[in-house]
Parts: structure tokens; C-alpha cells; sequence
């Protein structure tokens, strides 16, 4: 008998494991669908409280006839406004930790949590609702690796020179055509002899993974480590982009409403590989 027991013990063991096994084979397949087409995504399982928080709302309905409100070209697009559009009273808005990984950044298509600035909120604590998607701009490895603040005031003052009169008419040149790309441009060409004039090191530590993902793919990289990314694009960033070349007004509100409908569906992960090309990183 004690035998029996013991292979039932096993048995039911056993059943659990595969369970646990099936389960960990799916995961959950999110479409944002708006007028201009649908964009697919996958959530973070390492972003536990986000990933849980987005699909209760979204299967909730929640998210449905929110829009997108806050378009910026080359940097992303916001929305997701569940408390506004159910005339929620403030105070019963809540938040989330925030959840930052280093291996989870601001690439283009990444999806992230909005929130309150720092003063009012030092925690960095996202929104309970509204999120934005990265669209933002591929930058040359130079640019990335600047301190571009420090940059910038070590040029201003460089230009302060009598000898530099030259400089200085170039860049007032380009600031009086918007030209601030090429600005850029001329300030990180005397990185080296603005370091060497002033003994200062202006450089900016960036991980394997920022400097790859940021020069090749693009994104916005001064949100790393200060909004929490929870989740991915993985087909559809031609209607991000679309989006995000929207005609807008005042305080980047686009003309046209730009409303979704949310969708979650939980699929095989093998599906998510061979429809939407999407390969989960390998544990």
C-alpha cells in the first residue's frame, strides 16, 4: 500500500509538472487595433505587475475607445487614458512600482509605462493605465556615447573665445535654420578638444545592449532606467509610424482622434514565433 501511495504521489507530481509546462509553452498575444491597422505585441514576464495590470485592463474592455492623445515624431506615441475615459475621481487613480530591467530598453517598438514627473513622484511609479510606444531615431555610436548636456555648455563657453569668432558664426548660423541635427554634429566634432581645453570627461557610459539596439534599430534612450519598458512590438511598426507622422496641434494632440480597441489572446509561444517573428530569449 505504501508503495501505491507513493507512485500516486509521483503521478500527481508529475501531472503538475506537465501542466506547468503546457502553460509556460503560451503566453499572451496583445492587438492594439486602430483606422490606420493593428499593431501586435508580447508583455515582459519580467514585468510581472505591468504584464498583469495591461491584460486584466485590456481584456476588461478598458482600453477600448481610449485613443492615442500625445504624438511626438521620432520619439513615441501615448494614450491609453482608461481613468479619464471612465471619469474616474483622482485620488482613486492608483500606480505600480515601477519594475526597470537593464535588458529591457527604450528600442524602437518598445511599450512602456507613463507617469508623473519626479518632483511629485520620486518613486518613479507608473500609471495605472496609460502607456506609450517608441518610435524614436537611430543615433550614430558618438552621439550616444556623449553627455550631450555637458557637450553643450563646454561649446557654449568654447564659443566664448575671442579666437573662436569663426565657430561661433557657424552655429549661429545653423540655430537660425534649425538646423539642430547638424549643431549636434558640430559639437560632437570637438568632443576631443573640448575634453583636452577644459580637462573634462564627456563621456556616457551605455551598456552592450543600448549602444546595438540604439544604432541600429533606434529609440529613445534617455527614458532607460527611469520609466519601466513592460512590453514589445513585434508586428505592425509601419502603423506606429504612421501614427506617429500624424498631423498634430496643440500639445501634441493629433487633429484626428487616434482611437484603439485592445485585444488579448493567449497562444502557443511557437505561433507567436512563426507568425508574428518573434523569438523568445532561451532560459
Amino acid at each position: 500500500m505504501a508503495r501505491i501511495s507513493l507512485l500516486r504521489r509521483i503521478a500527481g507530481i508529475l501531472i503538475v509538472l506537465s501542466l506547468t509546462s503546457c502553460a509556460s509553452e503560451k503566453d499572451y498575444l496583445i492587438t492594439i487595433d486602430t483606422a490606420y491597422g493593428k499593431m501586435y505585441a508580447i508583455l515582459y514576464d519580467e514585468t510581472p505587475a505591468h504584464k498583469e495590470n495591461f491584460i486584466s485592463l485590456a481584456e476588461a474592455g478598458r482600453y477600448d475607445s481610449t485613443t492615442f492623445y500625445r504624438i511626438i515624431e521620432d520619439f513615441m506615441i501615448q494614450g491609453g487614458d482608461v481613468f479619464n475615459k471612465e471619469n474616474m475621481e483622482q485620488k482613486v487613480w492608483y500606480t505600480l512600482p515601477s519594475e526597470f530591467n537593464e535588458n529591457l530598453i527604450h528600442e524602437k517598438g518598445s511599450i512602456a509605462a507613463a507617469r508623473q514627473g519626479d518632483q511629485i513622484n520620486p518613486e518613479m511609479r507608473s500609471s495605472g493605465c496609460q502607456f506609450y510606444i517608441v518610435e524614436g531615431k537611430v543615433y550614430e555610436e558618438p552621439e550616444l556615447t556623449t553627455d550631450l548636456r555637458k557637450l553643450q555648455k563646454a561649446f557654449t563657453q568654447y564659443l566664448q573665445l575671442e579666437t573662436n569668432l569663426e565657430l561661433r558664426e557657424k552655429y549661429a548660423d545653423l540655430y537660425q535654420k534649425g538646423e539642430y541635427d547638424s549643431i549636434n554634429s558640430l559639437m560632437l566634432s570637438h568632443k576631443v578638444v573640448l575634453e583636452k581645453f577644459f580637462n573634462l570627461n564627456l563621456g556616457l557610459d551605455k551598456r552592450k545592449n543600448q549602444v546595438e539596439a540604439y544604432t541600429t534599430v533606434g529609440g529613445t534612450p534617455h527614458l532607460d532606467d527611469t520609466y519601466t519598458v513592460f512590453g514589445k512590438v513585434i508586428k505592425g511598426i509601419d502603423v506606429l509610424d504612421e501614427i506617429a507622422s500624424l498631423e498634430t496641434g496643440s500639445n501634441d494632440l493629433p487633429i484626428t482622434p487616434v482611437y484603439m480597441k485592445v485585444n488579448v489572446e493567449f497562444i502557443s509561444k511557437k505561433k507567436i514565433a512563426k507568425e508574428y517573428g518573434y523569438q523568445y530569449p532561451q532560459k
